[in-house]
């Protein structure tokens, strides 16, 4: 295994950020609004102009809203309308996940929109890391059709998880890919990949933008209470550039070398 057959996935919320991932380097964009809730479904207008701006490859989130992952009928309805969407736009790909009450996959609700997919990729993502049992999961997840998982190794970050995902990764071998992400750096990517096996990963490349603004009124949020109102994430090429100068740190049998 070569540095450069590894995959990386920006995680990103706007078409600027797209840009910016695209300048640094980047194989493949995971589109989303509001990461502050773990993402869920950018606009029509973001997606289309995603397309339109880069020539890499776009997965784009299909969640209606935060929190859990136990959909209404409505909540579904959505989901399988944004994929339509998806669909006519052309994307590469969609990113969802749906559990029953039981902490189980939602099988004939996960099959219907594969089916409404079609010909995109589909990852399930880390609503798996939230399931009741990882190993029927994944089993049931390679019989519907889905083409990768994202995942943490049901823990908190992947290296707290990097166990559970090497067994994932062995166990799953061709069927589907293991797409290891949350709390991964330049500083630990080269030892989630020696540690996983995995040949794709997933990650945010932010830096802080501070406003311009000159007049401002701190004493009102129009999000959360306490985050910063005038000071945001967006991706930046050179964080971008960071994990894959890492990963070209490793030699040929993907282990680090001291260069």
């Amino acid at each position: 295994m070569r540095a450069t057959d590894y995959t990386f996935e920006v995680c990103l919320q706007s078409p600027e950020d797209a840009l910016e991932a695209q300048r640094g380097g980047a194989q493949r964009l995971e589109l989303c609004a509001a990461l502050v809730e773990g993402g869920i479904t950018p606009s029509l207008a973001s997606i289309q102009q995603c397309r339109d701006l880069v020539d890499i490859d776009i997965m784009v989130m299909i969640r209606p809203r935060g929190g859990d992952f136990l959909y209404s009928e409505r909540e579904l309805e959505v989901m399988h309308r944004d994929i339509e969407h998806c669909v006519r736009i052309g994307v590469t790909g969609v990113v969802f996940g749906v559990l029953d009450e039981v902490g189980n996959v939602a099988l004939p609700q996960v099959q219907s929109l594969v089916a409404t997919a079609g010909g995109l990729q589909k990852t399930f993502h880390r609503a798996f890391d939230v399931a009741r049992d990882p190993w029927e999961a994944l089993e049931q997840l390679v019989e519907v059709g889905m083409d990768r998982i994202l995942t943490s190794g049901q823990a908190g970050t992947v290296p707290e998880g990097i166990a559970l995902i090497r067994e994932l990764v062995a166990k799953a071998g061709n069927r589907i890919g293991i797409l290891p992400g949350c709390g991964i750096t330049p500083a630990n990517v080269v030892d989630v990949l020696q540690g996983t096996g995995a040949t794709e990963f997933h990650a945010t490349a932010f830096e802080q933008l501070i406003s311009p603004m000159q007049y401002r009124n701190e004493s009102v949020y129009m999000g959360i209470p306490g985050l910063p109102e005038y000071e945001r994430q967006v991706t930046s090429a050179l964080e971008v550039r960071r994990f894959l100068d890492a990963i070209r740190g490793m030699n040929p049998y993907g282990t680090a070398t001291n260069a």
